[in-house]
């Protein structure tokens, strides 16, 4: 038996996600295009844009296609930051946390490499949550030189929310301008673009049923960030190329099947996986919750097993045919902590052993039951291989 519990990673394709991409790969067209082909394939692409629009509750005009997060974060991060340092070149302070993403820390860390800007990363406490008042003690301070605040809605390894409206509430007497990847928000939380205060928001299709390779960046109308690439000028010149229209109506087709489902999802999933952490404490008592205080969504368990390494258990639970992961997908196979834990202030050899947990739409009590059956062995011969290494 094969159970998926790795859905923050990617999710279950949703039926009518499938359905609306076979529909659209029946079209042939460019949707800029001025013939009736072109036209048509177009009228896919902006009802899609609508129906995105709609889900996050943005104006259709500050929906930009593109790939997905990662891209998204890119688009925001440097973008904005490059609109603001062409205004003033002693705003080139980039706020962020060292828990994020590295679709998110890795363009503010390039920009440090290579384009004169400065990280600054809150404290972050060992719950998981980032420190709003160290926010509003900096740029009390430093606010001139501040040129945008880049931070998770949800974040991917933990599953700890952070207050984005306060961030933003914070942020605005001074001018700042706010970026989120809500990638791991979307479809788990309510979203709402409008009352947010952001200047940008990134999210993808694959987390929410849709196929992989197709996103969205939400970019307020008032901001005019930086292009990373320059073609043709579609998507409002920010993202030029080919639009992806079918991708477009699967992502669509997906996120408001998820949206639909959201609230009696997400609350089957948090009783699931409250269940599986109490089983997993009364199995093995050293076994530690990261985030068990924090504001955390509620298909996400993470945990951490004393004396073992993250690529053990995942390689005995794999056995078992049970999938779960350390933390991002994107960082598989980088042996060493996560770096969430690290930013957390947790110890090294505990940030080591930690497994991600992630619960979907398609979850069952019976994939709950196969993990907890699974991960007691998996535990034991992880302790004896880390044994024999010391």
């Amino acid at each position: 038996m094969s159970v998926f519990l790795d859905h923050a990673s990617t999710t279950t394709l949703r039926e009518e996600s499938k359905a609306a991409l076979l529909r659209a790969l029946e079209e042939t067209g460019n949707p800029s295009s001025v013939h009736s082909s072109g036209q048509l394939v177009r009228s896919i692409l902006e009802d899609a844009r609508d129906q995105i629009a709609k889900a996050i509750n943005c104006n259709r005009s500050e929906v930009i296609f593109l790939s997905g997060g990662t891209e998204a974060d890119n688009h925001a991060i440097k973008g904005i930051y490059w609109q603001q340092i062409a205004k003033d070149p002693n705003r080139n302070i980039i706020i962020t946390a060292a828990t994020e993403h590295h679709a998110l820390l890795d363009p503010a860390i390039w920009l440090e490499a290579n384009q004169g800007a400065k990280v600054h990363y809150l404290r972050v406490e060992s719950d998981g949550m980032v420190n709003l008042n160290s926010l509003q003690e900096f740029l009390t301070e430093n606010h001139r030189r501040v040129a945008l605040i880049s931070l998770m809605t949800v974040n991917n390894e933990t599953g700890v929310i952070t207050d984005i409206q306060k961030v933003s509430e914070i942020a605005k007497p001074f001018g700042i301008p706010v970026h989120s990847d809500a990638v791991a928000a979307f479809g788990h939380v309510p979203i709402d673009f409008a009352s947010s205060g952001l200047a940008a928001m990134s999210i993808s299709g694959h987390k929410v049923g849709a196929p992989i390779g197709i996103g969205a960046l939400i970019v307020r109308r008032d901001m005019k960030p930086e292009s990373l690439l320059h073609g043709g000028g579609q998507e409002r010149a920010l993202r030029s190329g080919t639009m992806n229209f079918a991708s477009a109506a699967a992502f669509a087709a997906a996120a408001t099947a998820s949206l639909a489902d959201m609230d009696s999802r997400e609350e089957k999933l948090g009783k699931l996986r409250d269940e599986l952490e109490n089983k997993v404490l009364e199995l093995i008592p050293e076994a530690i919750v990261t985030t068990k205080g924090a504001n955390r969504v509620p298909h996400n368990a993470h945990l951490i097993f004393p004396n073992t390494q993250s690529d053990s258990l995942l390689f005995l639970l794999d056995q078992q045919g049970i999938s779960v992961s350390s933390g991002s997908a994107c960082q598989a196979g980088v042996l060493g902590p996560s770096h969430v834990l690290i930013g957390m202030g947790i110890e090294e050899n505990l940030a080591k052993a930690c497994i991600r947990v992630t619960l979907g739409h398609t979850t069952t009590a019976a994939d709950i039951d196969a993990f907890i059956a699974a991960i007691g062995p998996a535990v034991s011969g992880a302790i004896k291989a880390q044994a024999l290494q010391n």
